[in-house]
């Protein structure tokens, strides 16, 4: 018996009964059932809607994401297809689009949107810093690049979000190890900086350190550090020698937490570039 399985087929060729159907497994979309102690993931959900698209639809957006190996793609995400629908159920989204068989891989034996039809997809679709959140995570995972999936829009003029798409894919940095840092890169360039430079190696010729992100010419980087760094007592002895590591080598290195403001960001941005002698106006927002 399959995790997942459309009932009818099942109960056609009499591997279950209506009483073991209601009873053992429930509906995660029309027709199409999991057990009751199987707990909710993207996986499934992704399997479930293929399976409810009668075995037919392309798996897009981040669903295909996840399944190229890009991470941060929550759980609870909607799954994406490229098909023909006018009705589809609550966690299903179909998309009533052209896409050409050269666009489309197989995953798991499942048609998937190629890593290029899926970072133009991300793009056009979702809203700026939501994308390029998963832009960078798919180029991470799979080496997709901007000029890749702007190849493909090119075949399809007037397909919605291009304008947009473009804004996203040229934000596009597979150097982001986190949403966050996303988020702080993006943080950044909107208050009129250039696009700081991701994964910025130094060593003493033993010992090697990552910044970030930063800018090389005033030597000035950004950390962002997540909760495991103040309660994994191996982090922070690491961190420990890492920023001297960093004090060695000239870097002004600002730690940006969860708890810093916008504001407080681009002031400490600003006095860091300052002392290097670079005088910026930038934007602080809210």
């Amino acid at each position: 018996m399959p995790e997942i399985f459309i009932g009818t087929e099942m109960l056609g060729r009499g591997a279950l009964t209506r009483g073991q159907l209601r009873w053992n497994y429930c509906a995660m979309f029309p027709d199409v059932y999991a057990p009751r102690a199987t707990a909710p993931s993207l996986w499934r959900n992704t399997v479930g809607a293929w399976l409810w698209s009668g075995r037919i639809g392309v798996i897009a957006g981040r669903a295909a994401a996840a399944l190229h190996g890009a991470l941060w793609v929550d759980a609870t995400t909607p799954i994406e297809m490229i098909w023909r629908s006018t009705r589809p159920p609550s966690g299903i989204v179909v998309r009533n689009e052209r896409i050409e068989a050269d666009e489309i891989v197989e995953v798991n034996k499942m048609p998937v949107t190629s890593p290029a039809r899926t970072a133009l997809d991300l793009a056009r679709h979702l809203p700026r810093d939501v994308a390029v959140m998963h832009l960078d995570a798919l180029a991470r995972a799979t080496g997709v690049t901007a000029c890749d999936a702007l190849s493909l829009a090119e075949r399809y003029p007037r397909a919605r979000g291009l304008r947009r798409s473009e804004v996203a894919l040229s934000l596009t940095d597979p150097g982001a190890q986190s949403p966050k840092e996303t988020w702080l890169r993006l943080l950044l360039i909107d208050a009129g900086l250039p696009a700081p430079r991701t994964q910025i190696r130094l060593t003493d010729g033993v010992n090697e350190a990552f910044i970030d992100m930063g800018y090389d010419e005033p030597m000035v980087g950004l950390d962002y550090d997540g909760q495991h760094h103040s309660v994994d007592r191996s982090r922070y002895v690491h961190d420990i020698g890492r920023a001297e590591l960093i004090e060695r080598h000239g870097w002004i290195d600002i730690h940006v937490v969860a708890e810093h403001s916008r504001r407080l960001i681009i002031h400490r941005v600003s006095d860091a570039l300052a002392r290097r002698g670079y005088q910026l106006k930038l934007h602080s927002g809210s």
